[in-house]
Parts: C-alpha cells; sequence; structure tokens
C-alpha cells in the first residue's frame, strides 16, 4: 500500500500537511490548523500542520489497536527488513531533511544534517536489534521441564517527544518500539512536525503495514492528555520537561501503564587543576553553545578549581563572546537561534534574574537584534562568573546558550558541587589524573559519565538516561530499549505422559 502524499495542499506557496492515522493522510477532524515558522526570520512560515482533538486520538489509537495483534506476529525479519529500507529512503533524503530541521528548529545547518544522519544510523541499529536472540533458557528442578522465557511487545505504545532533537529524539523511540512488535501512535512537539512528518514518511514508503505507526500533530492538552489517558494505551515513552514529567507519573499511577520518563539535566563539566586546558576550553564551549544550549544534556555549569578558575574563566569569556550567531543556515554560522520567541524571551528573562541574584555577567546578555537578526529569536552566547552554586543559576535547567563558572577547592568539593542539584543527566571531568577519573565515575551521581569529554552528545549503541530527577530511572538506546518495549513471559513445558505410564496409572500399577 502507498499512501497518499502527506501535504494536504498548498495556498499562497505555503504546505499544508495532515495526521498519518491507518496508513493514510489525512486533515484533522475539525479541519483546523496551526502554523509553524522559521526561528530565525518569523516572517517565514514553514508550514501549515493539524491541529488535532480527542477525535483524532481517539482514531490514532484505535488503528494502532487493530494493526497490533498482526505487526505483534509479523517476525522479526521482516519488522528489520522495514527498518533497513526506511533507514535507505531517510538516507537518500538528509540533505533535504536536515535542511529543513534547520529551518524549523534553528540549529546550524551541520548540527540539522548531522542529527538527520544520526536517525538513519538509529534505524539501523534496531533493524539489526530486531534479529538478536531473545528469552532465556533455564535449568528447572525437573530434568523433564523445558523453562524458558520470550519476550513479547507491549502493544500500542505513545511516543511523545520533544523540539529540540525532532528527528533524533523521535527515531530512537520509534524505531526499538517498532522493531520490537509494538504498535505506535505519535505526538511530536508542536514546533517541529515538519521533521516527524519526514520519518514517517520514510516509514510508510518503507512498507509498514497500515496502523503500525500514527502520527497525530497537535497542542499538548488537545493531543497528549488523551492520548497518556486511554486505556488502550500501555506503553507512554515521553521525553520533556520535568512539570509534564511529573503529572504523567500520576496519570499512570491512576490508570496502570508502562511509563519512561528522560527529563531535564544540569550537567557539570569539572575542570581540575592538572587538565589540558586547551582541551577542557574547547569541549566545555561546545557543551554549553551548540545548538545554543538547548540539549538536555548541555554543560549548564563549569566547576573549576580555584587554582585555575581566573585564567579559564577569561578565556571561555574569549570564546564565546567570539562565537558567530546568527542565520543557520550559513556555513560561517556557529549558533543559531532559539526555537521560538517565547524561549528567547525565557531565556532573556533568566539571565536578566541571574545578574539581579549577585552573578557576575562576564560574556553575553539578553537578546540579539542587530545585523539582520531582529526577526529571529537570537540570544547571545552568555557566561557567568562567581556563581553561587545554590543559587537559580547553579541549580536549575536553563535551556539556552548560558554558562556559570562555580569555582572550588579540589576534587572532593567539586564532586559535592556537582552532586547538589535535583538533576543528574550528564557530567564530566577534565583531569590527567586516572585515580582521580575512577574516583569520579564512582561519585558522580549522573546515568551518563564523561572523562576528557563534553557532556553533550550520545552513542545510539549504549544505553541513555539518568539519575534522579532528571528520568524514571529506566534507559533508552542500545539494547537497554527492549527493556521498556518488551515484557517477559516464563513458559514451563512438560512433556506428556508415555503411554506405559498412562497405562500404569489406569491400572493402579503394574501387576
Amino acid at each position: 500500500m502507498v499512501a497518499a502524499p502527506s501535504r494536504a495542499g498548498t495556498a499562497g506557496g505555503v504546505e499544508t500537511y495532515g495526521n498519518f492515522v491507518g496508513g493514510e493522510w489525512r486533515p484533522a477532524a475539525s479541519g483546523d490548523l496551526f502554523e509553524n515558522r522559521n526561528p530565525a526570520d518569523r516572517d517565514d512560515l514553514v508550514g501549515r500542520f493539524a491541529a488535532s482533538g480527542e477525535e483524532d486520538v481517539r482514531a490514532a489509537v484505535a488503528a494502532a489497536a487493530e494493526a497490533a495483534e498482526g505487526w505483534r506476529l509479523t517476525s522479526a525479519i521482516a519488522r528489520s527488513g522495514i527498518l533497513l529500507k526506511a533507514a535507505a529512503i531517510l538516507e537518500s533524503r538528509v540533505q533535504q531533511v536536515g535542511r529543513e530541521l534547520t529551518r524549523e528548529e534553528g540549529k546550524t545547518l551541520k548540527e540539522g544534517i548531522g542529527e538527520t544522519t544520526r536517525a538513519v544510523q538509529i534505524l539501523r541499529y534496531y533493524a539489526g536489534e530486531a534479529q538478536q536472540p531473545t528469552g532465556e533458557h533455564y535449568p528447572s528442578m525437573s530434568p523433564a521441564t523445558l523453562l524458558y522465557t520470550q519476550r513479547e511487545p507491549l502493544g500500542v505504545v505513545a511516543v511523545i517527544t520533544p523540539w529540540n532533537f525532532p528527528i533524533a529524539i523521535p527515531t530512537w523511540k520509534i524505531a526499538p518500539a517498532l522493531a520490537y512488535g509494538n504498535t505506535v501512535v505519535f505526538k511530536p512537539a508542536s514546533l517541529t512536525p515538519l521533521c516527524a512528518v519526514r520519518l514517517v514518511e520514510a516509514l510508510a514508503e518503507a512498507g509498514l503495514p497500515p496502523g503500525v505507526l500514527n502520527l497525530v500533530t497537535g497542542a499538548a492538552s488537545a493531543v497528549g492528555d488523551p492520548l497518556v489517558r486511554d486505556e488502550r494505551v500501555t506503553g507512554i515513552t515521553f521525553t520533556g520537561s520535568n512539570a509534564v514529567g511529573g503529572e504523567l507519573r500520576k496519570i499512570v499511577a491512576e490508570r496502570g501503564a508502562k511509563l519512561q520518563l528522560e527529563l531535564g539535566g544540569k550537567n557539570p563539566a569539572i575542570v581540575l587543576a592538572d587538565a589540558d586546558v586547551d582541551h577542557a576550553l574547547g569541549h566545555v564551549v561546545n557543551g554549553a553553545m551548540m545548538s545554543a544550549g538547548q540539549k538536555c544534556t548541555a554543560t549548564s555549569r563549569a566547576i573549576v578549581d580555584r587554582e585555575l578558575v581566573g585564567p579559564f574563566t577569561e578565556r571561555l569569556r574569549e570564546r564565546i563572546a567570539g562565537l558567530v550567531v546568527g542565520d543557520p543556515q550559513r556555513p560561517e554560522t556557529q549558533i543559531g537561534p532559539l526555537v521560538d520567541e517565547g524561549n528567547a524571551e525565557r531565556v532573556a528573562g533568566e539571565i536578566e534574574r541571574a545578574t539581579q541574584d549577585g552573578a557576575r555577567l562576564i560574556a553575553g546578555g539578553g537578546r540579539l537584534t542587530d545585523n539582520g537578526r531582529g526577526r529571529g529569536a537570537y540570544v547571545a552566547p552568555t557566561l557567568f562568573a562567581d556563581v553561587d552554586p545554590d543559587s537559580r543559576l547553579g541549580q536549575e535547567e536553563l535551556f539556552g546558550p548560558v554558562l556559570g563558572v562555580i569555582a572550588v577547592d579540589g576534587m572532593d568539593e567539586a564532586v559535592a558541587v556537582a552532586n547538589r542539584v535535583r538533576f543528574g543527566l550528564s557530567a564530566s571531568l577534565f583531569t590527567r589524573d586516572l585515580g582521580r577519573a575512577l574516583a569520579f565515575v564512582q561519585g558522580i551521581q549522573a546515568g551518563i559519565v564523561h572523562v576528557n569529554s563534553e557532556t553533550a552528545g550520545a552513542e545510539p549503541q549504549v544505553p541513555f538516561g539518568g539519575m534522579k530527577g532528571s528520568s524514571s530511572y529506566s534507559r533508552e538506546q542500545g539494547k537497554a530499549a527492549r527493556d521498556f518495549f518488551t515484557q517477559l513471559k516464563t513458559v514451563y513445558i512438560d512433556p506428556p505422559p508415555t503411554p506405559v505410564a498412562v497405562a500404569e496409572r489406569r491400572s493402579g500399577g503394574a501387576a
């Protein structure tokens, strides 16, 4: 089956896109649309998308439920083949989709193409994982008993994703969900719906049966809330804010479903006195500022040994002040805009608050409106010194290009300060001392630990997730994804009685 085009029409040169439900692209039941605009130029309308509601959600869940049994019984080899084909289709469109990602999210073109390439790699990885052994054989008390486990899909899974990695995060949730035999209802962030459409197009064209993957776009209150409350949805995987994650915990506790949360981070980069300063500088700046700091693994605290903090902070200031901020489509641009005007204003307000709270502003600070940046959501890459580790700047995730420097006396205080937040996603240490590196790995409260590399970045073949308030203690990506998207069945098989035994039982025993 070949699905109808995702574009429902064109008005004034702007495309209109629908939902994907039951193998077909269709408008929202209400007929309503919402606009998606370029954060680098708010006058640039990227597209119009279905503004869905509860009726659309019910239709998508019904389609997923109807397809669930057939997809569950589809061989792992067949599921693998579809993911491989989807990877090839998306790979053939990497340049196009990467440019569209940059246009709707604001990352630089290099980052947009790189993220799309990563989605291709994830599809290929889970195509391989679908063919790996599952289940285990166990010894039994009875030598005649065959005792083993097998893994089965959850059923209908809700995939709810953020805007900051609009094709990588959906892929690392949807690919394993499909590989392990689940059907999916996909609700992407309303700020980046075009990337969601492109991913679904590739998977649909690869041959997914109708109803196995369904896309519903629209506001979180109109789509996300009825989706997670639907009793037919047996698994929910969500990446986003801690506030929404907390609400999901309550909803799931009331009705019962399997829940996976990946939430915020306040990620430290610890720089000890013996670190290679040039090496550490590059990684701290990249970790804090790339993608305009809009990563849950971004470096937001530089915790620096007091012996080094003065010159290190000055060199950070020089690097950060020299970053090229502008149109993300231009090759010379290093930092693009934030994802929209609301987020730019929010981060600018946090910068002002940090200044009022006593942090010393030494680079950047606030909105950028000169040199053609007035129509975009630009915020200057910002550096604060003399940050109180217990202040808001030292404790809360700002999700923007803002870095605070905290001075400490040695390794023990550095780790203590790093751990003194409610988050525990990623952390890094810069040192030449192997003993300190190993002690850091043991002592830091983070799900992802880097030594001599930046806090941001994750490879698809290893588990991804955080500790404390950064997650639900589950893990995404790698083989760990199987633990969430499947459930175990334990099987006891005993042979039937032999004819002799049956005859003896009927006669009351041997003569």
